[in-house]
């Protein structure tokens, strides 16, 4: 009774002339507040947009190249490819960038020569075959063209495999050139599996089709397989650089095909290398055209910036697998 006698006074208090112009004041008020937040938060879309897009624009703005290489391309200059970290097809060394880079270079006029500027520990034998193969095909159609190999803080294994297929090679005395070798490498977990009581249940259709798995035992006959398989990359490994440096390469060293890396140096001594200096001495010395353009393939600037951003989701996946198989490293 008391609380439907209170809600009747409210009621009746809310009905007199005085409270209804309050009411509709605070009515006034919230609808006001809810407007202001309403605007705040559109304001805060239109400047985290008008953000995003600065960045972008910043991106495309100070991207080494940009509006530049077109323009000084019509000079007398030395061409130079980036050959920059892992060689692999999901790294930014992949084949594909690099042929599209050498094509590009060889086709323009007034490139007097291709410099493949190389910081590399190495990488997949494929891709590196790839390249090596398309240097090759370039310079037979572009004989007057030549290729000159610069190996920056390392040249080695895959990296190196491609070095050896330009004209000549050069490095600073401190780099690391060679290591002419196949490396593929895994874990066994047979022993903790039987420790932890833990069965491994695999289904086949093959003999060997589960003989990389980490979980099984190595049986005898597949391991001398798979040492096969590395001994035929590491033969043709050698069948290519000994092509590409001829008779300048002291084969009678018996560690030079061993996998044992080398100072620039050392490298020179070797008759790995051909001499010691850099990008620009090489340009400036050797090519007789000073003036770099840099013909590597540029990442798109959006992919850029939201690489820069920290979206960059899934790399490793792809590359595990490819981790497994024989590697130039």
């Amino acid at each position: 009774m008391f609380e439907n006698s209170e809600d009747k006074a409210m009621q009746e208090s809310a009905g007199q002339p005085g409270n209804q112009k309050e009411w509709r004041l605070i009515e006034k008020m919230v609808m006001s507040s809810l407007n202001e937040q309403r605007k705040a938060r559109r304001w805060g879309i239109f400047f985290k947009s008008l953000t995003f897009l600065y960045l972008f624009f910043i991106v495309i703005a100070l991207s080494p190249g940009v509006g530049k290489n077109v323009a000084a391309r019509t000079e007398p200059h030395t061409a130079v490819i980036e050959v920059n970290g892992v060689i692999a097809a999901t790294e930014e060394a992949n084949a594909d960038a690099i042929v599209s880079a050498l094509r590009d270079a060889f086709e323009e006029e007034t490139a007097k020569a291709v410099i493949l500027r190389i910081n590399s520990p190495g990488g997949s034998p494929v891709q590196a075959g790839y390249v090596y193969d398309e240097i090759g095909r370039l310079k037979s159609e572009h004989p007057d063209k030549k290729v000159y190999a610069v190996i920056m803080d390392i040249g080695a294994s895959g990296a190196y495999y491609i070095a050896a297929a330009a004209d000549e090679i050069y490095a600073d005395k401190a780099s690391l050139v060679g290591s002419i070798g196949v490396t593929a490498s895994g874990f066994g977990f047979v022993d903790a599996m039987d420790k932890l009581g833990v069965e491994r249940r695999i289904f086949t259709a093959g003999e060997h089709k589960s003989f990389l798995d980490p979980f099984v035992p190595v049986k005898e006959d597949e391991r001398e397989l798979w040492q096969g398989v590395l001994n035929t990359t590491h033969k043709q490994f050698i069948e290519q650089v000994e092509k590409g440096r001829g008779d300048r390469i002291h084969k009678d060293n018996p560690l030079l095909y061993s996998g044992m890396i080398w100072s620039g140096e050392q490298a020179l001594g070797l008759g790995l290398i051909d001499g010691l200096g850099s990008s620009g001495y090489v340009a400036r010395e050797v090519v007789k055209a000073e003036k770099l353009i840099n013909y590597t393939p540029k990442r798109n600037p959006f992919d850029e910036l939201l690489g820069k951003l920290g979206v960059s989701v899934g790399k490793g996946v792809a590359q595990a697998v490819l981790d497994s198989g024989p590697q130039l490293q």
